[in-house]
C-alpha cells in the first residue's frame, strides 16, 4: 500500500479514530492521502454525549488571547484534518511533511467523483460497532456546532449521485450488449479460443 499513487478513501460509515490512525501511519510512511465524504464519517456514542465533550473541546483556549488559539473547526473536513494531525507529531519536519500529504473533503467533488474510492473494512463501523451501539454521523455534530453548509453539501451529492446513476446505467448497457455479441460469435471463436487458451490467454 505505500508509496503508491495517491490513495482516495471514501470515508462514508467508517469509525473516526480507527480511520484516523490507519491514514496517519501510512501519510508517515510517504503515502499521499485523499478522504472524500469526510461528513459522513461517524464517531462512537450518542449526537448529545459527542456534542458535550464537543463543547468542553470548544472551552479549551489561550486565556489572555483566545485569538492565537487553540483553534477549533466546524467542518467536518477540518475536524478529521485536525484529528489526524495530532497522530502525526506534527511539531517536527517529519509530521509537518507527513500532514502535507493530506487532502480531506466534503463530497466528492471533481475530479475525484471519477475515480476509484477505496474503503478501509478494519474503520468500517458495521465490522466494529455492535448493532445496538450509539453513533454520532459527523455532518450532524458540525451541523449543531455551527457548520453553515451541510443543506449545500446534500444537495451537491444529490446531483453527483444523479449523475453517476446515468453513468452505470450506460455502462450495463454497453457490458449487456458486449456479452450478447460474444454469445452470438461463440461458434465462430471457438477455434481462436481453444487456440488462445492453449497459448496461456
Amino acid at each position: 500500500m505505500v508509496l503508491e499513487k495517491p490513495i482516495l478513501i471514501d470515508c462514508r460509515d467508517h469509525l473516526m479514530g480507527r480511520l484516523a490512525s490507519i491514514v496517519a501511519k501510512e501519510l508517515l510512511a510517504g503515502q499521499k492521502i485523499i478522504l472524500v465524504r469526510c461528513e459522513e464519517m461517524v464517531i462512537s456514542g450518542s449526537l448529545v454525549r459527542n456534542q458535550t465533550k464537543y463543547a468542553q473541546f470548544r472551552n479549551k483556549r489561550m486565556n489572555t488571547n483566545p485569538r492565537r488559539g487553540p483553534f477549533h473547526f466546524k467542518s467536518p473536513a477540518r475536524i478529521v484534518w485536525r484529528t489526524i494531525r495530532g497522530m502525526v507529531h506534527q511539531k517536527t519536519a517529519r509530521g509537518q511533511a507527513a500532514i502535507g500529504r493530506l487532502s480531506t473533503f466534503e463530497g466528492i467533488p471533481h475530479p475525484y467523483d471519477k475515480m476509484k474510492r477505496q474503503v478501509i473494512p478494519s474503520a468500517l463501523r458495521v465490522l466494529r460497532l455492535k448493532p445496538n451501539r450509539k453513533y454520532t454521523v459527523v455532518k450532524d455534530l458540525a451541523n449543531n456546532v455551527g457548520w453553515k453548509h451541510k443543506d449545500l453539501i446534500d444537495s451537491l451529492e444529490d446531483k453527483r449521485r444523479a449523475k453517476s446513476q446515468v453513468y452505470f446505467d450506460k455502462k450495463k448497457a454497453s457490458a449487456a450488449l458486449a456479452k450478447k455479441a460474444e454469445a452470438a460469435c461463440a461458434g465462430e471463436l471457438a477455434e481462436v479460443n481453444k487456440i488462445s487458451s492453449l497459448s496461456g490467454y
